[in-house]
């Protein structure tokens, strides 16, 4: 049986032989990216040539992109669901289109990774109001030697950022995708979710494992949709599904992408995952282990807004479920050899585990023993309550972090039970209050490349030069967050700056607006790139052929170009165009850390 290393280096192997080129995967907190919490898929950092951009390492190109998704927290704990996945992917940006993606993907799975052609359904997109049916993928699939019997239509195959057809605003592209199922046949089919058993249903019994999006139409103003002039492919396949097909068992923590996991935690807790009871709460603490580990070496750390206070969450809900299995409270070293499982499953592929291990662990400590003084208190509150119910529940969960498991465990010694549908009210509301506050934070990264969003990122190639000249080359880049209406800039240095220096520095930026600056791209090697000083951010890896944005004039002028930094744009063409930018708040978020607002 073929393990997740294996299967990497087949994924690798294969592309390449096809002429791709291999790209870095990107941070799990996007930088310039304000729309999303976290790096959420593979085409996030694509967003832009998929729109137009050219493609400093071509049009040929696939990776393999840790992400999380935030928004399925709630749904962890069954046997296929994660917050932490690996998203293997491949582009054709105008090059290739279905005939030669779809050949690839079939040969892919069944050559290389062996899967029987017999457990394996594909989806096709069925057509809806004026988009005609996918007949080509349809006919590739058939001359593959699919059979009727395992092609299935549906009006739902089709991609775009805004969702189905008619939710596309004008100018926006999209178009059909073609999935690819895995059939569990040991899986009974569950009449609950319909008589027939189909690619498409809920029962489990069916698994999707790849999707191969073809972007090939534009909203017109008149609501129809026109072919694009350059088509693309984006396909996508989550490779703890894979694993779980590779298996030919449903259960994607049974994989080797967990189990060194699920074995830590058996351990040390002296309990089984065969046992039913306990696989809910082990799944949990597996995938939020990964999820903390990752964005602790992200550079996020526990705090109460945004990423680290999803890191928080995380942590205290692994604590709780951890308790619940233990049945008494938690401490850091029930921790230590859960975490030992996830440098196992992903040493030397992102970590060094023995140096890593040392960054982790000890913030993982400091939150657990926080967090145990919070249930200090929260216990000693609920002493205070005479009648329990959904709402002071809530109550005591928002104020003091106290899950919902551990109050209806001390009440119902009392003899008391929850309203759980009032807890359910009181933490949508919260939660709509929430979004509605954070609005577009879980969309997937739809970068937005509006005239003002586009200024705000060249200011902010001026603001990170400009750092430079006052406070020197201590700086570093530890972040930034544009939108429409203004920019953010993180950033380290041992000493806090004095108002008298972040005054210099926006005269400094309003300086070179006025000066009207070009600003131009140059794609050149990395090792170029380097060499010529370009700034870069330290937490992202880069390919070998980079985009590099001049801001001033170019070295040939004989004058001294201002500003050089690795980037994937776009820009505005001269620095005019941004008019005048304004630092409206300056603040320290962190030890040795700041961060600027300006407008």
């Amino acid at each position: 049986m073929l393990s997740h290393i294996q299967v990497r280096n087949l994924f690798k192997t294969f592309w390449k032989n096809n002429n791709h080129k291999e790209i870095p995967a990107i941070p799990l907190v996007p930088k310039d990216d304000p729309t999303t919490l976290f790096t959420g898929s593979g085409m996030q950092q694509l967003v832009p040539y998929l729109l137009g951009e050219v493609h400093p390492q071509g049009n040929r190109l696939f990776n393999i992109q840790p992400c999380i998704r935030a928004q399925d927290i709630e749904e962890v704990g069954d046997n296929r669901h994660d917050t932490f996945f690996e998203m293997m992917g491949n582009w054709s940006l105008g090059d290739y289109f279905k005939k030669e993606q779809l050949v690839w993907f079939w040969e892919f799975l069944t050559k290389k990774l062996n899967l029987p052609p017999e457990k394996l359904y594909v989806t096709v997109f069925a057509g809806i109001d004026d988009i005609p049916e996918d007949t080509e993928s349809y006919q590739t699939w058939k001359k593959i030697g699919v059979t009727d019997n395992k092609i299935y239509k549906y009006q739902d195959n089709w991609w775009s950022r805004a969702g189905a057809p008619k939710n596309m605003p004008i100018g926006e592209p999209g178009g059909p995708d073609s999935e690819v199922f895995y059939e569990f046949t040991q899986v009974p089919h569950n009449k609950k979710f319909g008589e027939n058993c189909h690619p498409n249903c809920d029962c489990g019994r069916f698994l999707e494992i790849g999707n191969c999006v073809f972007m090939e139409y534009k909203k017109e103003n008149d609501g129809s949709f026109k072919p694009l002039p350059k088509k693309n492919v984006d396909f996508g396949g989550g490779l703890e599904r894979i694993m779980a097909a590779i298996n030919d068992d449903p259960d994607t923590f049974k994989t080797d992408l967990y189990q060194p996991i699920i074995k830590a935690i058996e351990n040390q807790l002296q309990i089984s995952y065969s046992e039913e009871k306990n696989k809910t709460a082990m799944r949990i603490i597996a995938d939020h282990s990964k999820d903390a580990t990752f964005l602790i070496l992200n550079g996020v750390y526990p705090s109460n807004k945004e990423q680290g206070y999803f890191l928080r969450r995380l942590i205290r809900r692994m604590m709780t479920k951890t308790r619940n299995l233990k049945n008494n409270l938690v401490n850091a070293d029930d921790f230590s050899n859960i975490f030992d499982g996830v440098f196992k499953v992903y040493d030397q592929v992102y970590f060094n585990a023995q140096k890593d291990k040392s960054i982790v662990l000890p913030i993982i400590t400091e939150e657990i023993n926080r967090f145990s003084r919070a249930l200090e208190n929260g216990l000693k509150e609920t002493k205070k309550i005479e009648k329990i119910d959904g709402k002071i529940a809530f109550d005591l969960y928002q104020s003091f972090g106290f899950p919902l498991e551990i109050t209806e465990e001390i009440f119902l010694d009392k003899g008391q039970s929850i309203n759980k549908k009032q807890f359910r009210d009181e933490f949508e509301k919260h939660r709509q209050l929430s979004k509605s506050s954070s609005i577009g934070k879980f969309k997937g990264g739809l970068a937005d490349q509006g005239a003002q969003t586009l200024k705000y990122h060249t200011a902010t190639h001026l603001l990170h030069q400009a750092l430079f000249d006052v406070l020197g080359n201590e700086v570093r880049q530890e972040g930034s967050n544009i939108n429409g209406e203004r920019l953010r800039f993180d950033f380290y240095l041992s000493k806090k700056p004095s108002p008298e220096e972040i005054k210099k520095v926006s005269e400094i930026i309003n300086q070179k607006i006025t000066d009207a600056l070009p600003v131009t791209m140059k794609i050149v090697p990395k090792i170029e790139a380097e060499k010529l000083g370009a700034k870069s951010f330290f937490r992202e890896k880069y390919p070998e052929m980079v985009k590099v944005y001049f801001i001033g004039p170019s070295a040939s002028s004989g004058q001294a170009t201002y500003s050089k930094e690795f980037c994937g744009g776009p820009h505005v063409k001269n620095t005019a165009e941004i008019k005048k930018i304004e630092i409206f708040k300056f603040e320290k978020i962190g030890s040795n850390l700041y961060r600027i607002y300006a407008k």
